[in-house]
């Protein structure tokens, strides 16, 4: 189990990205952002049956479709509570991770297993995932705004 951040930090932020290293030792992008049960999304029909009382979902950072990011450093674009697709507009519930428009209709983001304690902390508690750093899998490293010439 791997502290990450707080509920109150994906809230305010609208969202938080961190990179694990899955059971194949490859990296993956994974996105928290906030869940509100008490609203009613459209895209949701609880096709998973898996709505987060805590107020914070983490899902694998790339839509179902064409594998596009949500997250490319800037935060994850929502709106009432769908997570969009910056590719084709696609809107999956922030809560359910379904979608059920656009390119990636009739698909699930994949899961992240969390868990909030009492005190609005968030762990990452997924059996086949280790955490590696905060941020995006670029992140850190050198980036291409270098003013290097060769």
């Amino acid at each position: 189990m791997h502290k990450l951040t707080t509920v109150e930090t994906v809230h305010e932020d609208g969202s938080w990205l961190f990179t694990v290293r899955d059971q194949y030792g490859e990296r993956e992008e994974v996105i928290l952002v906030p869940c509100d049960d008490t609203v009613e999304h459209s895209s949701t029909s609880s096709q998973n049956g898996n709505r987060s009382d805590d107020g914070v979902e983490a899902w694998i950072n790339r839509c179902t479709h064409e594998a596009q990011r949500f997250d490319t450093g800037r935060g994850v674009p929502m709106r009432d509570g769908q997570l969009i697709c910056p590719r084709h507009g696609s809107l999956f519930d922030s809560c359910s991770g379904y979608c059920d428009n656009g390119e990636a209709s009739e698909t699930t983001l994949p899961s992240v297993s969390i868990t909030v304690h009492g005190d609005g902390t968030v762990f990452l508690t997924d059996d086949d995932a280790t955490f590696v750093h905060e941020g995006g899998i670029d992140d850190g490293g050198p980036d291409s705004t270098s003013h290097i010439s060769l």
